[in-house]
């Protein structure tokens, strides 16, 4: 990035979900030190991954709980078992899972259960000074979490927005507290753990000289703690429903656009508290990650607001956001920001004036490249910039494999062998975009995981405006071989 004079470096994009695993879902583990390793023997700089928040329903990493939480699924049994907290015999009864995918319902149940058994043995320990001072550090959400995670589960998994009305409103949490104080703990408890197993991997990483990649949702959900406890910094009616949501237009992924159905930001109120919400999360976020996405760029200069009874995206209009005076205030907090926008689809000259104005590189992707006229496509390679982060496709897009075999045109196919001078198909075309990529001038080039090892549609993480068999594909294996290949193309473009 332009502030900070990047050098030409590269990476993985490969969600922790993803990362093999005994338990049926990558985790903070073994697994995922074992990766760190092998982008380190690959010539890798930085590991993207999705947000690790808890997901509200769906699976989604962009659909949470909370905007500070770390998700449970994310628990590794064996550093419980390493502290002490779990002994071998407390994975009985084990748990039956795919290799392939991830199956989020029974994982989850597992790893909640796997977290009471050692909260009991944790209850009796006399040294609680570092969960305490954890607790006081994270303050500024932790309690509203938690409380919200015990209630949501003492009204039996209902929104809170079908609460009774004395704590929907929040007049009587101390009273709740007093009942379900055990509980809270419990909750307070399990995010210590979450975090203290994040920080171990978080140093490991920059041991390695691996930078973290994370990823901020702009929006957080209705059913979520951050909404339940500041109510007052969304758009909300006086039975605290949303009057609108948030979404997109019509654009390349959805003909009707996309209606996400996330409260959209009351920025007066925000602005009128200095935006100090926004400025936690930040600070928050930034802790966690070295480099970081914010998901729907655009959403901070402008909104489309989507009638909340509306079924599709389509009736929807742009309010502006205070964007640039939010982000100046940020600058003020921090010497440097390292944000990466978002800026996939139709972006606004207002958008591309404040990311130029803050320094903040865009997102560039090959499989965009190849359509229209190539002399005037950004995502063309000889239309690069130094400072963006250029990838062959993000966890919202086919695999490159996927994309060739089932989406792109016969024109399009022309357009990328006279760019790499010949004859393309489908075994070959993830190693060549992959090259294409490394060669560019881009300062940082991300790499889907499944791009790398060539895989099919089958390995898609996500698509767009479908709800079924997505965020669940799981890496089996990157092989010595693949590893040495990419170490190589990495030393041959000055990426290492």
């Amino acid at each position: 990035m332009s502030q900070n004079q990047e050098s030409r470096c590269s990476g993985i994009l490969l969600h922790i979900t993803s990362l093999p695993s005994k338990f049926g879902v990558g985790d903070f583990g073994p697994s995922a030190f074992e990766f760190i390793d092998l982008l380190k023997q690959a010539g890798q700089t930085l590991w993207q991954i999705l947000p690790i928040n808890p997901p509200s329903f769906g699976n989604s990493p962009y659909s949470c709980t909370s905007a500070f939480a770390i998700s449970p699924l994310f628990v590794s049994p064996e550093l419980l078992i390493r502290g002490g907290l779990l002994d071998e015999s407390d994975l009985e009864p084990t748990l039956e899972c795919s290799p392939h995918r991830v199956q989020y319902a029974p994982v989850l149940e597992f790893k909640i259960r796997l977290l009471s058994k050692s909260y009991a043995r944790f209850r009796m320990r006399a040294n609680k000074i570092e969960y305490e001072r954890f607790c006081v550090d994270h303050s500024y959400w932790l309690e509203d979490f938690c409380v919200f995670s015990v209630l949501k589960n003492h009204f039996n998994g209902r929104s809170w927005i079908a609460w009774p009305e004395d704590i929907k409103k929040r007049n009587t949490v101390e009273k709740y507290i007093e009942r379900l104080g055990e509980l809270i703990d419990q909750e307070k408890y399990f995010q210590f753990v979450l975090f203290c197993q994040w920080e171990k991997l978080q140093k490991y990483c920059h041991d390695k000289g691996i930078r973290i990649f994370g990823d901020v949702a702009l929006y957080v959900n209705h059913d979520s703690a951050d909404v339940w406890a500041h109510p007052e910094f969304f758009k909300l009616d006086q039975e605290m429903r949303p009057v609108v949501v948030a979404g997109v237009p019509p654009d390349y992924f959805s003909e009707t656009g996309q209606k996400w159905g996330n409260p959209v930001f009351d920025w007066n109120i925000l602005q009128e508290n200095d935006y100090l919400w926004w400025l936690k999360r930040m600070r928050h976020s930034l802790k966690l990650f070295d480099l970081v996405r914010i998901d729907h760029f655009r959403g901070f200069l402008a909104a489309w607001e989507i009638p909340a009874s509306d079924s599709t995206a389509v009736n929807g209009r742009w309010q502006e956001c205070p964007g640039v005076e939010f982000f100046s205030r940020l600058f003020k907090e921090f010497k440097s920001i390292p944000v990466v926008a978002e800026d996939l689809g139709i972006i606004t000259q207002d958008v591309k004036d404040a990311m130029a104005r803050f320094g903040f590189p865009g997102m560039k992707l090959l499989i965009f490249a190849f359509d229209g006229d190539i002399l005037q496509n950004p995502y063309a390679p000889a239309n690069h910039v130094k400072n963006c982060i250029l990838y062959t496709g993000t966890h919202d897009c086919n695999t490159t494999r996927g994309w060739f075999d089932e989406e792109m045109s016969d024109e399009s196919k022309l357009k990328l062998e006279s760019i790499i001078g010949h004859k393309v198909n489908s075994a070959t075309v993830a190693e060549e975009m992959v090259v294409l990529a490394m060669r560019s001038v881009a300062y940082i080039v991300i790499l889907p995981m499944q791009d790398v090892l060539g895989l099919g549609s089958d390995a898609r993480m996500n698509c767009p405006g479908t709800a079924e068999n997505n965020w669940e594909w799981r890496l089996r294996q990157w092989s010595t071989d693949d590893v040495a290949k990419l170490a190589e193309l990495t030393k041959t473009y000055g990426r290492g």
